[in-house]
Formats: structure tokens, sequence, C-alpha cells
């Protein structure tokens, strides 16, 4: 089994943090070594307290794991202490697989890094990433510009890049009402991505759970793109589109593993009857339990998931109509055609035109 080491804050309440990553890996097949940076008070209103590690305890923790286990990758998350970066960079020089995913902001807009930690980790842990995973707003602090439109976006990856990390994965964008964005730029690449689930991937701890996806991926021979795919597919079956907080269990179970299922087999399988199936449930009692868990039918969530994987092949790929109804299981174009204006009141060759 790969193991990926995670060096982060601790989430007492499990949403983000050592705990989260933890949880992720072990979905994905990793197992999970940790280094904790700090401890914090917090949950889900936000950090009220952080207390620094000292550097002996950091470097201590890397050492030991190190005596036993060679991390196929490593994750870098939260840490807030110049010498304790310089250090951790040192003791994981020459993995192949570095992902950093710095916690500059808090979410209430309160600075998590000094200037002198982000300097740091901009010195010493950039030139080591092979991912960089930066939200918009923390993006801004590091180069000092303002992000405000998709170029800005585009821009700030270039010089983000140009810092040393081989790959950069910009997030968070909400230039476009009723979208959020991000930006995938690396050797030969720039592409965007973009979802209608505002909510969902803002998230706490969407970040730092899906940058240790992506290191579980790269840990198992995935290539940056391949991974940040795979990742993206954990994310929608189990974080994002995922139930949080439930009421009751059995149902917000079924609703996670409903939309696991989905996110597996959306491309062959648009039926209610399908999944209910694989669930060894009614299709009344899936209407149920999607009614009780986000108040929409089955067959909407199907649609809207469809319906977002159609709108991303058109605004980032060069894919044919023909193509994208073949890719998404449609019977035809013409299927996929009177799908698609049924949900967005247009065709998809005027939305591609459009975008």
């Amino acid at each position: 089994m790969e193991s990926v080491l995670c060096i982060n804050g601790s989430d007492s309440m499990g949403h983000a943090g050592i705990q989260a990553d933890v949880r992720t890996l072990k979905d994905l097949g990793c197992y999970g070594v940790t280094v904790v940076t700090a401890v914090t008070i917090q949950n889900s209103m936000g950090i009220t307290g952080v207390h620094q590690l000292p550097l002996s305890l950091v470097v201590g923790q890397i050492k030991a794991v190190y005596k036993e286990v060679r991390p196929q990758a490593v994750k870098v998350g939260m840490i807030d202490d110049a010498q304790t970066i310089h250090a951790i960079s040192q003791e994981i020089l020459g993995c192949p697989n570095v992902v950093c995913s710095p916690v500059i902001l808090a979410s209430h807009g309160g600075l998590l890094m000094s200037n002198a930690s982000i300097q740091a980790y901009r010195q010493y842990l950039f030139p080591l990433c092979k991912l960089l995973i930066i939200k918009c707003t923390d993006a801004e602090i590091v180069i000092g510009h303002h992000i405000s439109t998709d170029a800005d976006m585009a821009t700030a990856a270039t010089l983000l890049r140009d810092m040393g990390p081989e790959w950069v994965l910009l997030r968070g964008g909400t230039f476009t009402a009723g979208r959020i964005n991000a930006l995938l730029s690396g050797p030969g690449c720039q592409k965007f991505f973009s979802s209608v689930n505002i909510e969902g991937w803002q998230r706490h701890g969407v970040g730092g759970t899906l940058s240790t996806a992506i290191a579980a991926r790269l840990a198992q021979n995935d290539d940056i793109p391949s991974a940040i795919t795979n990742a993206h597919n954990y994310m929608h079956s189990q974080v994002v589109y995922a139930s949080s907080q439930p009421t009751s269990l059995q149902p917000h179970n079924l609703y996670n593993q409903f939309m696991s299922l989905l996110s597996q087999h959306y491309k062959t399988a648009h039926n209610v009857s399908f999944y209910a199936s694989q669930l060894y449930i009614s299709t009344r009692y899936l209407s149920q339990i999607t009614k009780i868990v986000c108040d929409r039918s089955p067959k909407q969530i199907i649609d809207d998931y469809l319906l977002q994987e159609c709108e991303q092949l058109l605004s980032n790929t060069s894919f044919t109509i023909q193509q994208i109804s073949n890719q998404l299981g449609f019977s035809s174009q013409t299927a996929l055609a009177k799908f698609f204006k049924a949900k967005k009141g247009c065709a998809p060759t005027i939305y591609r035109d459009w975008r």
C-alpha cells in the first residue's frame, strides 16, 4: 500500500486538518502517516485559537516517520513558523510528489500566517512543489496583486509557477455569477474548470481535502492531470455534493453512497432505477432520501450532474457535440441537444459560442 505523509495542523471537528487528511487517504486506499504542526481551537464557525508546535517536535515527528516509511507523496498544509518551514523543506527534500496547500487566510479573513512564514513557504517549499494548490484570496497575498477576473487568474498562476512549483492549481474564482472557477497551469497546459456548486466547493476543509486526495493519486502513480481528475471525482461524491452534519444517519449515508455511485456511472446510467438497485432499495425510498437530504428528486440530481459535466466539456474542450453525446451516454446528438435545451434554454452550440 502506498504511503502519504501529511504535514498539517489539527482540527478537532475533523472537517479539515490532519483528521480529514487521514480519512481521505483511507478512502483512497493509501497508508497515511502524519506530522502535526499546530493545534487549533475551531469548529464549523471558524478558528479562534492556534498553538504552533515547536520546531523540534515537528522535525522529530518527520524523522520518526522516515525511519520506518519512505512516503511516495508528501502533502504540506498549515505551518506558521519560518524556521520550521525551512527545516521541513530539508527533511522532505527528494520526495518527487510534494503537494503544498498553504493556509494563509482563515474563513473570517484573519491571517493565519505571518509575513515571514509566507516568505519562507515561498522560498523553501514552492521550489519543491510538484503541485501548489492555493485559493485566489491567498494567492493575492503571495503575489501582491488583486485577482478579479479569469485573466487575472491566468496571470497569477504564471507568477506563482515562476516561484518554483511545477504545477499550480488556483481555486476559488467567483467572478462569473453563479459559478466558481479553478485554473490548472503547468508545462504546456492551462485549463479552467468551473462548477455551479459554489457552496459545496467553498465548504470548510475542501481545499485541504482536495490536496490530500491529489497527493494520494500521485502516490499511486497518476500524472498531475489524471490525479486531479480522480481526486475531483472523489470530491464530488464524498465531499462537495455529500451531505454534511447528518441528523439521521441512515438516509445521509445512503445519499452519500448514491452520489458516489453517480460519480462512477453517470456516463452510462441515467435512470433512477439503476442507482436504487445498486443500493438495494426501492426508487421510492431513494426519492424519500434525496427529499430529506437536499429537497430534490433523484432524477433532478442525476440531470444536474450530467448538465454540469456537459457544460464543462463544452467550455473546456474542443469535442464535437456528437463526441460529448457519446462520452456522456446519450443515445444520440439529438437526445443531448434536447436535454441541454430543456435545462439551459439554448442549444449546446449556442452555449459554447457564448462561453
